[in-house]
C-alpha cells in the first residue's frame, strides 16, 4: 500500500465542523452526542489535531454517517470507476492504520474500504459507528481478531465474517505481520 502524500487532515477538520453546524448543533452538542471532548472537537475542526480512526468512529457515529462517508465528504468526488492511484488513502496518526476507500463514492448503498493494520494494534468503535448498516469483514492477508461486544472471532485469510446487531467492537492484530482486510457496509436507503 502506498503512504499519503497529501494530509487530509484540514479536510476532514473542515467537514466535521461542516456536519455539525449543518446540523445546528453547537461544539458542545456533538461532543455529548460523541463522547469526544469539546476541546478535541474544536482542535480537529481547526486542522490542529489529525483524528484517530477511534475519534472518528464515534464522531460518524453521532452524525449517523460510515467513517467513510465521513472522510469521502472531504474529498474529491469521483465518477463511477475509482482508479486504485486515486483511492483516498488516509492513516491514523495513533496507530498506523492505513485505510483505502476502494469503492467510487461512499454514501451509496455499498461502500468497501480496504484496511492494513500493522502489528500489536487495535482500533475500537462505538456501536453508535454500526448503528446503521450492515457489515462483513474479509480478510485478505495475515490474521486479525475482531472482538464484537464480548464475542471474540481470530479470523484468518479468506474468513468472512458478517457482523451481528451493533455493539461496541476493536478491530486487532496480535500476530506478527500487517492485517489486510476489507470492510464491506450495506447501507439500506433512507
Amino acid at each position: 500500500m502506498s503512504h499519503i502524500v497529501d494530509d487530509p487532515t484540514a479536510r476532514i477538520g473542515a467537514r466535521i465542523r461542516l456536519e455539525r453546524e449543518g446540523r445546528g448543533w453547537s461544539l458542545s452538542e456533538l461532543a455529548d452526542r460523541s463522547g469526544v471532548s469539546r476541546a478535541m472537537i474544536n482542535k480537529v475542526e481547526r486542522g490542529e489535531s489529525s483524528p484517530t480512526a477511534t475519534l472518528l468512529g464515534r464522531l460518524s457515529g453521532a452524525f449517523a454517517l460510515t467513517i467513510s462517508q465521513l472522510i469521502s465528504r472531504a474529498e474529491p468526488q469521483a465518477g463511477r470507476v475509482s482508479r486504485a492511484d486515486d483511492q483516498p488513502r488516509w492513516t491514523d496518526p495513533a496507530t498506523g492504520y492505513v485505510r483505502r476507500q476502494v469503492s467510487p463514492r461512499a454514501g451509496g448503498p455499498t461502500e468497501l474500504t480496504e484496511v492494513e493494520l500493522p502489528p500489536g494494534v487495535e482500533v475500537a468503535y462505538p456501536a453508535a459507528a454500526y448503528a446503521f448498516s450492515r457489515r462483513l469483514i474479509w480478510v485478505m492477508a495475515g490474521v486479525l481478531t475482531y472482538i464484537e461486544g464480548e464475542a471474540v472471532h481470530v479470523l484468518e485469510a479468506g474468513d468472512c465474517l458478517e457482523l451481528g446487531e451493533p455493539v461496541d467492537g476493536a478491530y486487532r492484530n496480535d500476530g506478527p505481520n500487517p492485517a489486510r482486510y476489507a470492510v464491506v457496509v450495506l447501507t439500506p436507503e433512507r
